[in-house]
C-alpha cells in the first residue's frame, strides 16, 4: 500500500509562446494527467488560441504551429474547466516554478483566483530518487527510465510522461531504508514549494511498517550504506596458468565467447613475444580502431600476473578507464578463466569523505543546490559500492559542498566511519588487485607510489596523448590578484567587517597588540606582491607573442631568459615575499589561537570568525607552497631551460593585474623518470605513425635511447565497407566568412538522414559564428545543437550528445581526439578545416621557439606530424568498432591545392572521393539509404 492512496495528483504541462509570462506570452496547450492510487486514470489536452503569433523557436520545439491554434477557443473558455480539473488535487509539474506561476498568471488576468493547491516538483524529486542519471530533462528521463510517451514537447504527452515518472519516483523513495528517509525528511523543508511533503509523508508511513534493513546494507550513525567488499588475497585460479602459444589453443578459448580474428591474435602474439624478451623495454603498437587492441594487451600481459607483479594501464580519460574495468576485464576473465582482480586508481578527491559529509548535514541551512546534492548523496549511499563521486555524473564539481566532502587522502582512524571509509577501502582493493587502471596525469604525478607494486608492467593507452597530458599535469600558475584578494579579505575579517576581530575584541589589550603588529605586515606583503607584478609588467616588450582573449585578458609569452634574465630582481623580491608571508601566517595563527582560548564569548560570533580565519590560513599555506615551487623552478637551470612562462594581464593597462603561469616545454626528463619505475612498457594507440613511420612519436615520447620495438596491426574488418571519405573541392577559402556560411548551409540542408553529427573546427570564435547562424534554423528543429564554449562544459556537451536522439556538436580542440563517443553511433564527422594548431597560442609559440633554437624545421617535424595525428584521430571518432559505419567529410580545399595536402590524403586509410558542393547532398543521402537497407 502506498503512502498516497488517498491523494489525487494532477500532473500538468503547459506549452507557451515564451517563458516570460508578462511579455504578452500565453498558453497554447494545457496537458494534464490525473493519478489516483498510483495509476494514471485520465488525461486532458486543450489546444488554446493565444491571439498572437507563435515564435519560430517554439514551433520548432513543440511542433505546434499558428494554424493548429487559429480556430481553437482562447483561455477564457478553458479556465473554468482547468479549475474544475485541478480542484482538490496535488499540483505536479516538471519544473513546477514555471508551470504553476504561468497558469496562475493567466487565471488572474482572466478574473479568476490563483490556485493554492499543494505543489510538488518532479525535477528535484527525480534528482534525489535517481541520483546517478546523466540528465534530468524530461525527454532524457523518460528514455533512461523507459517511459513511453508518443510526442515529447507536446503538453498532453509530457504530462503523461511526467505522471509515470512521478509514480516511479514514489516507488523508489518508498523502497529506501527508514534512516535514510528520516534524514531526507529532515532536510527536505528547503525544497521547491511543497515537495518536502512527499518525503515527510513517505517517512511517516514507513515508520508504521517497521521494515528491517536490507541484508546488503548497513547503518553507521544515521547513514545507510552498501556493505563493502575487499578482494581475497587467496587466488582460486591456476597459479601455473600458461600463455596459449599456439593459435589453436586461443581458438579453443575464444570459441562461443568472442570472435576469433586473426589480426587480433597476431597482435596478442606480438605483445607476448615482446614480453618474453628480457632485453627489450618498450614496444610501440599502432592498431586500428575496432580491432580489439585493449583485449589484446590485456590477454598478453594477464598470464604474467601470477608472480605478484601488477599490470598498470594508463588511459587519458575516465570513459576509457571505466570501459576497461566494466567491459574489457570481465571479457578477459570470461575467456581465460584467470582469477585476476582489476581496480581503478584515481586521486582521493574523487571519493566521498563520509566524516565530512556527515558533518555537513548538521551545519545550518544550505543553499538549494547544496541541499539537493546532499539528498542525492544520501540516496546514492544506499546503492554505491565504491563511494566514487564520479558515479553521480555531475558536469562540474565546483559546488562549495565538494570542498567539505571530497576525501583528503589521509588514513581515517578513530572516526565513526573508519571501517567503511571509501578511500581506505579503495586503497585496500588496489593493494590486492592484479590490474590497476589509472589516467595519464595521475600516473605522471604518482609514478613512485607503492600501490603499483614491485617491478610492474605498464601499458600507455592512447599513447599519442601521453606527453601532452604529462606536460599539462606539470603546468601551474601563481595568481597574484587572487593572493592580493585573500589578504584584503583577511584584513576585512580582522579590522573592518561588522563582526571583525577588532570590533568584537577591541577592548582586549593582547588582541590589540597582535592586531597592531599584523596590519602593517599584511600591507607590506601586498606591497611586495605589487612589486612582483610590476617587475613582470615591465618585461612586456620582450614577450615573444601577445594574444588577446575574448574576455580582454592579454597573454604575454616569454622564454625564461627574457623574463628572468641576469638583471631581474624577481627572485630576490620573491624571497622577501616568502619571508613576509611566513610572518603574516604566524601572526594570523596567533590570533586564531587566542580566539580558540577566549572564554568570554557572550555577545560575540566567535565560531563564524574562527571558521573564516581558519579558511584564510589555508589559503596562506597554499600561497606559501606555491611561492616555494616557483622559487625552486627559477633556481634550477634544467627547469628554466624546459619551461615557458606566460604573464596574463586581466587589464592590459594595469601593472597590478599581472599573474604568472609556467608550462613545461620539454618533458623528456620527466618521462624517463616515469619509465624507470616500470618494466616492459607498451605504447598503444590507433594513431602513432605520421607519414608511415613512428619517428615523430619516438622522439616525442623520449624513447630514442630505449630503441623501442614497433608494430602496426591490421584491421580485423574491411574498413572501406565501414568508412566513406568525402572531400569537397570547391568551397570558399577557409579563412573567409563565406566559408562559415557554406558550412552552415550544409548543416541546414544536407543532413536529412543523419542522427549524430560531429563538426570538427579549429577556432572557438568561428564555432560561435556558425552556431548563431544555425541555432534557430527550422530545418534543424529535430536536432539538439551543441557548441563548445556556448552549451556548457565539454563534459556536459558529450553527455547531451550521447543522450539526444538527434544532435550536432560544433567542437574544436579535445573534440578532435580527447573525448570519447563510445555509445553514440556517430553518422557523420565533418572536418571543417585541417587541424593545424594556431601559431598564436602561447604554448605553441613557446614550443616552436624552443625547436627553432635547436635548428629544427618546425613545420616538417612538429606542425605536420601533430596535425596528421589529430586528423587521423578525428576520423577515428567514427569507427570505434566493427559495428560502426559512417562518413568523414573534409571541407578544406587546401587538401587539393597545397603540397602538404598529399600527406593528409596518404593518412586516409580508404579511398578519398573528391566531390563538388553540388554533389554533396546526394552522396550523403545515398550512403544513408544503402546503410539502412543493409541494416534492414
Amino acid at each position: 500500500m502506498t503512502a498516497f492512496a488517498k491523494d489525487t495528483f494532477a500532473v500538468v504541462d503547459l506549452e507557451t509562446t515564451g517563458t516570460q509570462r508578462e511579455d504578452d506570452n500565453h498558453i497554447i496547450q494545457f496537458g494534464c494527467a490525473i493519478i489516483k492510487n498510483m495509476e494514471v486514470v485520465k488525461t486532458y489536452s486543450f489546444m488554446i488560441n493565444p491571439h498572437r503569433e507563435i515564435p519560430l523557436t517554439v514551433q520548432n520545439l513543440t511542433h505546434i504551429h499558428d494554424s493548429d491554434v487559429a480556430n481553437q477557443k482562447d483561455f477564457s473558455y478553458y479556465a473554468p474547466k482547468i479549475i474544475k480539473i485541478l480542484k482538490d488535487t496535488v499540483f505536479v509539474a516538471h519544473n513546477v516554478n514555471f508551470d504553476l506561476p504561468f497558469l496562475n498568471y493567466e487565471l488572474v488576468q482572466h478574473g479568476y483566483e490563483a490556485l493554492t493547491n499543494r505543489a510538488i516538483d518532479t525535477v528535484e524529486l527525480a534528482k534525489i530518487a535517481f541520483p546517478t542519471l546523466p540528465s534530468y530533462k524530461l525527454t532524457d528521463l523518460t528514455n533512461q527510465l523507459q517511459i513511453k510517451h508518443l510526442n515529447p514537447h507536446k503538453a498532453d504527452s509530457d504530462a503523461y510522461g511526467t505522471a509515470v515518472l512521478l509514480i516511479k519516483i514514489i516507488k523508489k523513495l518508498e523502497s529506501l531504508p527508514q534512516a535514510t528517509l528520516n534524514t531526507l525528511s529532515s532536510l527536505a523543508h528547503g525544497l521547491i514549494r511543497d515537495t518536502s511533503w512527499v518525503f515527510s509523508t513517505i517517512a511517516d508511513e514507513a515508520r508504521k511498517q517497521k521494515r528491517p534493513l536490507n541484508k546488503s546494507q548497513m547503518q553507521v550513525r544515521n547513514i545507510v550504506l552498501q556493505k563493502q567488499e575487499v578482494h581475497s588475497t587467496v587466488k582460486n585460479g591456476d597459479a601455473e596458468a600458461v600463455f596459449p602459444t599456439n593459435n589453436k589453443a586461443k581458438y579453443s578459448l575464444f570459441k562461443n565467447k568472442i570472435n576469433y580474428r586473426q589480426p587480433q591474435v597476431d597482435l596478442i602474439n606480438r605483445i607476448n613475444l615482446f614480453l618474453e624478451s628480457p632485453d627489450q623495454r618498450a614496444l610501440l603498437v599502432e592498431a586500428p580502431n575496432g580491432t580489439g587492441k585493449t583485449f589484446s594487451y590485456l590477454f598478453a600481459y594477464s598470464y604474467r600476473l601470477y608472480t605478484n607483479r601488477k599490470l598498470v594501464i594508463a588511459t587519458p580519460t575516465k570513459v576509457l578507464q571505466d570501459q576497461i574495468i566494466s567491459q574489457e576485464v570481465p571479457q578477459l576473465l570470461n575467456v581465460t578463466k584467470l582469477d585476476l582482480a582489476a581496480e581503478v586508481v584515481k586521486s582521493s578527491s574523487h571519493y566521498l569523505d563520509l566524516d565530512g559529509f556527515y558533518q555537513t548535514l548538521y551545519q545550518g541551512t544550505p543553499n538549494k543546490m547544496t541541499l539537493v546534492l546532499q539528498m542525492r548523496i544520501l540516496v546514492w549511499l544506499t546503492e554505491t559500492k565504491t563511494g566514487d563521486l564520479d558515479e553521480l555524473q555531475l558536469t562540474n564539481y565546483k559546488a562549495p559542498l565538494f570542498v567539505k566532502i571530497s576525501h583528503p587522502g589521509d588514513a581515517r582512524v578513530g572516526s565513526s566511519f573508519a571501517d567503511v571509509d571509501f578511500w581506505n577501502l579503495a586503497r585496500q582493493r588496489q593493494e590486492e588487485a592484479d590490474i590497476l587502471v589509472t589516467n595519464h596525469a595521475y600516473l605522471a604525478n604518482h609514478y613512485n607510489d607503492s600501490i603499483w607494486g614491485q617491478n610492474p608492467y605498464l601499458v600507455i593507452d592512447e599513447a599519442h596523448r601521453f606527453v601532452d597530458n604529462v606536460i599539462a599535469s606539470r603546468n601551474d600558475s601563481f595568481q597574484f590578484e587572487s593572493f592580493w584578494g585573500t589578504l584584503t579579505h583577511l584584513r576585512n575579517l580582522l579590522f573592518y567587517a561588522d563582526d571583525s576581530v577588532l570590533n568584537q575584541y577591541g577592548d582586549d589589550v593582547q588582541f590589540n597588540f597582535l592586531l597592531a603588529k599584523l596590519d602593517p605586515a599584511i600591507l607590506k606583503l601586498i606591497n611586495i606582491i605589487n612589486q612582483l607584478q610590476q617587475e613582470l609588467y615591465q618585461k612586456r616588450s620582450q614577450a615573444i607573442s601577445k594574444n588577446m582573449l575574448p574576455n580582454s585578458n592579454l597573454l604575454l609569452s616569454f622564454q625564461a631568459s627574457d623574463l628572468f634574465g641576469e638583471d631581474s630582481k624577481f627572485l630576490a623580491t620573491l624571497a622577501k615575499l616568502q619571508k613576509k608571508l611566513e610572518e603574516v601566517r604566524q601572526q594570523t595563527n596567533e590570533i586564531l589561537f587566542k580566539l580558540y582560548n577566549e572564554t568570554d564569548t557572550s555577545g560575540t560570533d566567535r565560531d563564524a570568525i574562527l571558521s573564516e580565519i581558519t579558511e584564510q590560513i589555508d589559503h596562506l599555506d597554499f600561497y606559501i607552497t606555491k611561492s616555494y615551487q616557483l622559487s625552486d623552478l627559477l633556481q634550477t637551470d634544467t627547469s628554466m631551460n624546459q619551461e615557458g612562462f606566460i604573464v596574463t594581464l586581466t587589464n592590459p593597462a594595469d601593472p597590478l593585474s599581472a599573474n604568472l603561469s609556467w608550462l613545461m616545454l620539454d618533458a623528456s626528463d620527466e618521462l624517463k623518470q616515469i619509465y624507470d619505475r616500470f618494466d616492459h612498457l607498451s605504447f598503444v594507440s590507433a594513431t602513432l605513425t605520421s607519414e608511415g613511420n613512428f619517428d615523430y612519436l619516438v622522439k616525442q615520447l623520449s624513447l630514442t635511447d630505449m630503441h623501442p620495438q614497433e608494430y602496426v596491426g591490421k584491421s580485423t574488418f574491411k574498413l572501406e565497407s565501414h568508412l566513406q571519405v568525402l572531400a569537397v573541392s570547391d568551397l570558399p577559402d577557409v579563412a573567409t566568412n563565406q566559408f562559415d556560411q557554406s558550412l552552415a548551409e550544409i548543416l541546414e540542408h544536407d543532413l536529412n538522414h543523419k542522427n549524430h553529427v560531429l563538426v570538427l573546427m579549429t577556432n572557438l570564435n568561428k564555432i560561435k559564428d556558425v552556431y548563431s547562424i544555425i541555432s534557430n534554423s527550422p530545418a534543424l528543429r529535430d536536432f539538439e545543437i551543441l557548441a563548445q564554449g556556448v552549451s556548457g562544459s565539454n563534459n556536459r556537451i558529450t553527455k547531451r550528445f550521447a543522450i539526444a536522439q538527434k544532435a550536432i556538436i560544433l567542437g574544436a580542440d579535445s573534440f578532435w581526439e580527447g573525448i570519447d563517443f563510445h555509445d553514440c553511433n556517430i553518422d557523420l564527422v565533418i572536418a571543417a578545416k585541417l587541424p593545424f594548431e594556431s601559431p598564436d597560442l602561447p604554448e605553441v609559440k613557446l614550443r616552436q621557439q624552443q625547436l627553432q633554437k635547436q635548428g629544427i624545421d618546425i613545420f616538417k617535424t612538429d606542425t605536420i606530424p601533430r596535425a596528421i595525428i589529430r586528423f587521423k584521430q578525428g576520423m577515428g571518432r567514427l569507427i570505434r568498432g566493427e559495428n560502426d559505419r559512417g562518413q568523414f567529410l573534409i571541407l578544406d580545399s587546401r587538401l587539393w591545392t597545397k603540397d602538404y595536402g598529399k600527406v593528409f590524403l596518404n593518412a586516409i586509410p580508404v579511398k578519398t572521393n573528391k566531390i563538388s558542393l553540388k554533389e554533396l547532398r546526394n552522396k550523403l543521402d545515398n550512403y544513408d539509404r544503402r546503410r539502412h537497407k543493409t541494416n534492414d
